[in-house]
């Protein structure tokens, strides 16, 4: 990396050599039902909190992702993982179950790409071979902590979104086959002033637009280089914002941009602008995407989930949320 610039190129390029996925019912009658790995029967996942069952979906997912690689637990060298819970209390409480080194993060929405980008360094850097990297939200753990109890049942503004109920998985490794990572661009936190809790694209969009310009300025890439560009969670409106704030900058994102928010969920099921939270982007890159790598589909993408930095406290004092966007190139 230069001085001053967000992007490392890497030179071992670690490959994706597993991926897993599970989902809520809501989430798998939505429009990536198919290509998920496993689709709860309820949100309780047959446990008596909401809380246990995202714990339980973590371990799940982990569990799955070193199956589907053709591992074992004692080939991990470490997890890089967090959620949206205080203290990532589901990330941590899921490592409780596994004998491996657990480093926890916390990137809000954006935290899958912040566990691959920083797994991807320590592989490149040769200090790790094989890393297990997850991420997940509930639907139900999200609203109670974040916004109101449950029970009040609000009404939801049209500019809100659906905190996804899923944990997705991957392994980033030095040996076997799979997508390459090739580069990793992190995101500068960014707070345009937006204070509404209940409008969580305006507030990161900034941030995927940041983090976007310097990485085609460190790459020296443009939108049509990539088969796809998708971003984590911006929902309908973020979406419409960052690509109105590109088009300002010179860049058009065409019909190679879509936002795994906007995308998630039917029109029927009526989620508002679309679905959030870290399951959101981690369900569908561990899914739906990876899957059309393995298919040849895509060659080149750019994947840049973002994250709302409030906390209940910060929103509770009227505080601005600031945003963050990590992004990470995948070459086939």
């Amino acid at each position: 990396m230069k001085k001053r610039e967000q992007t490392i190129i890497l030179k071992k390029q670690p490959k994706i050599i597993g991926f897993y996925s599970i989902v809520g019912p809501k989430e798998g009658e939505g429009n990536f039902g198919p290509y998920f790995d496993y689709v709860m029967k309820n949100d309780c996942f047959g446990e008596d909190t909401f809380e246990k069952a995202e714990r339980k979906m973590l371990e799940t997912a982990l569990t799955g992702v070193i199956q589907k690689a053709k591992l074992s637990p004692k080939d991990i060298d470490v997890m890089i993982a967090g959620d949206l819970l205080n203290q990532i209390i589901s990330s941590s409480y899921a490592a409780r179950a596994f004998e491996f080194p657990f480093i926890g993060v916390y990137g809000a929405c954006s935290t899958m790409a912040e566990s691959m980008a920083v797994a991807s360094v320590l592989i490149d850097g040769g200090y790790c071979e094989n890393i297990v990297c997850c991420t997940g939200s509930h639907f139900s753990t999200a609203e109670r902590q974040y916004r109101f109890p449950l029970e009040l049942g609000n009404q939801r503004p049209p500019t809100s979104q659906w905190t996804v109920t899923g944990a997705g998985s991957c392994i980033l490794s030095l040996k076997g086959e799979g997508p390459r990572i090739t580069s990793v661009t992190f995101g500068r936190v960014v707070d345009w002033g937006v204070n509404d809790v209940n409008d969580m694209g305006a507030a990161m969009a900034p941030a995927a637009k940041d983090t976007m310009l310097n990485h085609f300025k460190n790459t020296k890439t443009k939108p049509e280089d990539y088969d796809l560009i998708v971003t984590g969670d911006l929902g309908k409106l973020g979406s419409e914002i960052l690509i109105d704030l590109m088009d300002e900058e010179g860049f058009t994102l065409g019909v190679n941009y879509c936002d795994c928010g906007q995308m998630y969920f039917k029109r029927e099921q009526e989620t508002l602008c679309g679905g959030s939270g870290a399951g959101c982007c981690a369900t569908v890159f561990n899914s739906y995407i990876m899957k059309k790598f393995k298919d040849g589909q895509y060659k080149k993408i750019l994947f840049m989930p973002t994250g709302a930095l409030l906390s209940t406290t910060s929103s509770q004092q009227g505080d601005t949320v600031p945003g963050v966007c990590h992004a990470i190139v995948i070459e086939a």
